[in-house]
C-alpha cells in the first residue's frame, strides 16, 4: 500500500484511513521516532470529523502499544500541532485531518519534535516500517514500558498567546469588523477568540460542527457564503479557514474574492518595507501566476518556486535563507511565526497591512493584473506515469509554441488529474485547454 501523498497519508475513512492501520501506523511512526526520543512524549491533535475519535483511539493504542507516552488535546488547527509538538518538547506530533476534503475523508500528518513536518525520505523510512511484519511484532512493549496516554484541554491558550504575539504590538483591530468563516472545523474556537481579544467586531460563521458538516458549502473551498455575509453586515473583510486552519482565503469589502498570489505578494512587498522580509524574495509554487513574478520583481524581489505542497514550499524557504512564502491556494507561511501555513496567522498579517496603511481591502490586496489562467481538474482511471504517454510532449511543444505556460501533475490525494493553462489571451487559452482535456481523456481513460 503506498501511504503517504503530498500531505501526509489521505483518504477515505474507514478504508485507507482505518482503524486497523492508523494503528499499525502509529507503531510504524512510534518505531521510528523511538531513535530520535528525549522525552518519550508524542501529541496527538485533530480536526472535528466525526472519525477523528475512532482514528485518534487507534492512533494512541498504536503510540502506546510501542511504548511511547501520548498527549491527546483533541480539535486543534494543523499549525497549532506544529507549534505545540515543539513547545511542549515533543518528540514527534500527530494531526488527524483531511484538511479541506469532505468529513467523509481523513489524513493523518506528522511533525518532528521541532515542529517541522517529515520530508518525503522520511515518510518512506516510515512507509517501509509499516510494511515490515517482524519489525512491528518485534517492536510491542510489555510490562512496565507500556505507553499510556492522557488529554489535556488548556493548552489552546498557549496557542492563542502564541498567535496574538504576531500581530503588532502597537496595532489594534478596534474599528474593523470582520467576517470569519471557520468552516465548522478545528479553528472554530480559536479564530474568533483570537480577533476578538485584538478588537475587532467579529461576526462568525462555520463555527458549529457536528462531526459531518466539515467544509460543506463553508470555509476556504467555499468563500461564496462568506462574501454574502461580508456585503449584509458591511464588514471590512471576510477570512475563510478550511477544516485544519491552515489555508486562508480572503474577501474584501465587496464581496470580491481576493486572490492568493497578489495578497502573497503585497505582504511580501510589507514584509521588504518592515524591514522584516529574509532571502530577498519569497517562495511560491509552480501554480503561481506570471504577474507576481512581475511584481515582485519591479520591488527589487525574486521569486523562488517550488513543487506544490506548503512542505515543498517550506523546504525551499529554509534552503535559500527565506522566511516567507506559501501558495496561491491559501497556505501561506510566515516562519518567524509559524513553521507551516497558518491560517490564522497569515490572517492577522493583512489585517495589520490594512490597518497600518489605512486603505480599503479591495485597493489594497490587487497591485496588479494577473495574467488569464485556466485550472480543470478531471478525473482519471489511472494515474500512468507521464513519460509512459505517448504524444504529451508534443501537446506539450503546442501549448509552448502558443506562448502558453503549462502545467500537468496528479492530484496526491484524489484520482484526478490538474491541468493548468496561462497566457495573455483568454480567448486561445480556452482553446488550448480544450485540446488539452481530449488529449488526456483520451490518454487516461
Amino acid at each position: 500500500m503506498t501511504l503517504f501523498g503530498t500531505d501526509g497519508v489521505r483518504g477515505k475513512a474507514g478504508k485507507k484511513v482505518s482503524a486497523v492501520n492508523a494503528m499499525r501506523l502509529a507503531m510504524a511512526t512510534g518505531i521510528y521516532f523511538k531513535q530520535f526520543a528525549k522525552t518519550n512524549k508524542i501529541l496527538v491533535g485533530k480536526d472535528t470529523r466525526r472519525s477523528g475519535y475512532m482514528i485518534e483511539n487507534a492512533m494512541v493504542s498504536g503510540l502506546t502499544a510501542v511504548g511511547f507516552d501520548v498527549i491527546q488535546i483533541g480539535p486543534m488547527p494543523t499549525p497549532a500541532i506544529a507549534f505545540l509538538t515543539e513547545n511542549m518538547r515533543c518528540d514527534a506530533g500527530i494531526m488527524i485531518s483531511a484538511s479541506h476534503n469532505p468529513y467523509y475523508d481523513n489524513g493523518i500528518k506528522f511533525f518532528d519534535g521541532d515542529g517541522n513536518k517529515l520530508n518525503h525520505d522520511k515518510e518512506k523510512q516510515i512507509e517501509i516500517i509499516f510494511g515490515d511484519d517482524e519489525a512491528i511484532e518485534s517492536a510491542q512493549a510489555t510490562g512496565k514500558v507500556i505507553g499510556k496516554s492522557k488529554r489535556i484541554d488548556d493548552v489552546i491558550g498557549r496557542y492563542i498567546v502564541h498567535i496574538k504575539n504576531s500581530f503588532p504590538k502597537p496595532l489594534t483591530l478596534a474599528g474593523k469588523r470582520v467576517v470569519i468563516d471557520c468552516a465548522n472545523g478545528a479553528g472554530y474556537i480559536v479564530g474568533p477568540t483570537i480577533l476578538q481579544e485584538l478588537g475587532a467586531d467579529v461576526v462568525v460563521i462555520g463555527d458549529k460542527p457536528d462531526g459531518f458538516n466539515i467544509n460543506e458549502g463553508c470555509g476556504a473551498m467555499h468563500p461564496e457564503n462568506l462574501a454574502k455575509v461580508v456585503l449584509e453586515s458591511r464588514a471590512d473583510v471576510g477570512i475563510a479557514l478550511d477544516g485544519d486552519a491552515d489555508r486562508l482565503v480572503m474577501v474584501d469589502e465587496k464581496g470580491e474574492v481576493i486572490d492568493g498570489d497578489k495578497l502573497m505578494g503585497v505582504l511580501a512587498v510589507y514584509l521588504k518595507n518592515q524591514g522584516e522580509l529574509k532571502g530577498g524574495g519569497m517562495v511560491a509554487t509552480v501554480m503561481s501566476n506570471q504577474g507576481l513574478d512581475e511584481y515582485l520583481a519591479s520591488n527589487g524581489l525574486m521569486l523562488l518556486r517550488s513543487a506544490v505542497g506548503d512542505k515543498n514550499v517550506v523546504e525551499m524557504m529554509q534552503a535559500n535563507g527565506m522566511n516567507f512564502g506559501g501558495e496561491q491556494s491559501g497556505h501561506i507561511i510566515f516562519s518567524d511565526y509559524a513553521k507551516t501555513g497558518d491560517g490564522i496567522s497569515s490572517a492577522l498579517q493583512a489585517l495589520a497591512y490594512l490597518v497600518s496603511t489605512k486603505q480599503k481591502a479591495s485597493d489594497a490586496f490587487n497591485p496588479y493584473e494577473s495574467y488569464p489562467q485556466l485550472l480543470v481538474n478531471l478525473l482519471v482511471d489511472e494515474k500512468r506515469p507521464f513519460e509512459k504517454i505517448e504524444g504529451l510532449d508534443a501537446l506539450k511543444e503546442r501549448v509552448e509554441a502558443e506562448g502558453m505556460r503549462h502545467l500537468f501533475r496528479y492530484s496526491g490525494t484524489e484520482n484526478k488529474i490538474r491541468l493548468l493553462l496561462e497566457g495573455k489571451d483568454e480567448d486561445r487559452l480556452e482553446i488550448m485547454m480544450e485540446k488539452c482535456k481530449t488529449f488526456f481523456k483520451g490518454a487516461l481513460a
